[in-house]
């Protein structure tokens, strides 16, 4: 008796295990493969660009511009989602991330030129228009792509990315008094920044869970940023940054003669670019989108697949 039950015990689990596999072996594949991700460089005069690739290049292109302290690491996410139905493009720029560039005895660590080598850079991967998407440093250096070569910008994607003295918080002080008083002893204060604490800090502040951004991005910014000089890099851009300001202006005329489609999205917890820097866009193209989103500066840490359906909304209603 008892062996006669183990036996058909045996035959049940044997029939219901076969008939899992057989299920896992019949489901039917995904519709849509993920984009593979490419990874290449460039060589820009004395820069060699590292730049990340995805996406059918004969497709309309989205060049994405990362910002301050991270690289196009930031967008590793975002690039496979986008390159669905896109060409995406996404550098590290001069300093940052695995782009090899010259010391500062060699380089100018200025924005405008990030933004020359960022217009070489386009020049030598053969692009002739692209969407923009920026965030925070990238909005200035995309911004000055824009000046330079109106006709190239099929949209600007902004996320973080300011271009409006209404949108600089209050978290700009400490920077502002340097512009003001560019002393040793400002300089040496700006260091908080460039620390790992403070460079983990820019991640997690505004984030309802801090348990969900990965504490990969702001250790990789924290080794990329203990390289030689690379601090001294950072603290030469923060006081460049003034120069940013001064072009808003321009920034807000291109707005004005081009209307440029335009998607603000935006981590309304930002202590550096506030929401009102988010809206401001508005005031000069009265057809740009605006959406906020409740979290911190890195919004795509914690909101990824939301903005990349936003975005994606807005290119396929948006692009000519």
């Amino acid at each position: 008796m008892t062996s006669s039950l183990f036996r058909s015990s045996a035959k049940f689990l044997s029939a219901l295990t076969f008939g899992l596999i057989a299920t896992t072996v019949q489901a039917e594949p995904p519709t849509q493969n993920i984009p593979v991700v490419y990874y290449h460089k460039a060589q820009v005069q004395d820069v060699t660009v590292f730049y990340r690739e995805a996406g059918d290049p004969e497709r309309p292109t989205v060049l994405l511009l990362h910002g301050f302290p991270t690289s196009s690491f930031m967008y590793r996410n975002l690039i496979p989602l986008l390159a669905m139905k896109y060409h995406v493009i996404a550098p590290d720029l001069p300093g940052f991330g695995l782009t090899e560039s010259p010391g500062r005895a060699q380089f100018d660590y200025k924005f405008q030129h990030l933004a020359d080598v960022m217009v070489g850079f386009t020049d030598a991967i053969g692009l002739k228009k692209y969407a923009i998407q920026v965030f925070d440093y990238g909005a200035p250096v995309g911004l000055r792509l824009a000046l330079a070569r109106p006709d190239r910008i099929t949209a600007i994607i902004t996320q973080n990315g300011n271009a409006y003295e209404e949108g600089l918080g209050d978290a700009w002080d400490p920077i502002r008094k340097y512009w003001r008083e560019p002393t040793e002893a400002n300089r040496e204060a700006l260091r908080q920044f460039l620390k790992p604490e403070g460079l983990a800090w820019q991640y997690t502040h505004g984030v309802k869970d801090p348990s969900i951004v990965s504490p990969d991005t702001y250790t990789l910014d924290s080794a990329l940023m203990a390289r030689p000089e690379n601090e001294e890099i950072q603290l030469d851009l923060f006081l460049d940054y003034a120069s940013n300001v001064a072009l808003y202006p321009k920034f807000q005329q291109f707005f004005r003669d081009y209307h440029p489609p335009i998607l603000a999205v935006w981590g309304q917890n930002d202590p550096f670019f506030i929401p009102a820097g988010a809206k401001a866009y508005q005031k000069d193209v009265k057809t740009a989108e605006v959406e906020l989103y409740d979290t911190g500066h890195f919004a795509l840490e914690t909101h990824n697949d939301a903005i990349a359906a936003r975005i994606l909304d807005f290119l396929n209603r948006r692009l000519k």
